[in-house]
């Protein structure tokens, strides 16, 4: 079943401020009122699934049930080819430590188990993004997206957040760390993701 958004209150499943300004500009145009599964004080319901999806589903239906409005979700990752895919579904958890997390941790670890597999370069890679947009009576609907480029080393550019500094999308010179917001928008796989979901839900 396919739901339209017609300016309900949606809630970005989501503590990550980040993201939550990438979605909140992406759906500005539509008149849709955002908040967050932060603003709102959820709490972050642990992500036991091995795929993009099934993560995505599990922090939606989550925000959804606990505040009764439709709620968004976003999982992504960084899936490099050279590494058979990692660190993927694990992308922020490559970040952690005894601190919090520290994206910059987790480049050096890509950049690391790059070089001890002597990788050729370009280290091809691609940025994936699956959004849940789940209602309160359970019913859902998935938007895939992605963003193909490849891995800088060192990392490149203070905008942006996550593994931003070192990802340089495909025929670009810049990378997304480089690049300003409203460089970046179009090329990245949030924004792929986001099309799909304005085609069905707003049209």
């Amino acid at each position: 079943m396919t739901h339209k958004l017609n300016g309900e209150r949606l809630v970005v499943a989501t503590h990550n401020d980040g993201k939550l300004r990438e979605i909140s500009a992406l759906l500005a145009p539509y008149g849709v009122e955002v908040t967050s599964a932060k603003a709102l004080g959820l709490g972050e319901p642990e992500e036991t699934e091995t795929t993009f999806v099934g993560n995505a589903r599990i922090k939606a239906h989550a925000a959804a049930q606990a505040s009764g409005l439709v709620a968004l979700s976003d999982d992504s990752g960084l899936m490099v080819d050279a590494l058979d895919g990692a660190p993927g579904v694990y992308t922020a958890d490559w970040a952690e430590t005894p601190d919090g997390r520290d994206f910059m941790v987790a480049m050096t670890k890509v950049h690391d188990r790059l070089a001890h597999l002597d990788a050729p370069t370009p280290w091809t890679a691609r940025f994936c993004c699956t959004l849940c947009l789940a209602w309160p009576d359970g019913s859902d609907q998935i938007f895939a997206g992605e963003a193909a480029g490849q891995l800088v080393w060192p990392v490149r550019g203070t905008q942006g957040f996550g593994f931003d500094p070192m990802f340089q999308p495909a025929g670009e010179a810049l990378t997304f760390g480089e690049m300003t917001p409203d460089q970046k928008s179009p090329l990245t796989h949030r924004t792929d993701a986001f099309r799909k979901l304005v085609s069905a839900c707003f049209a």
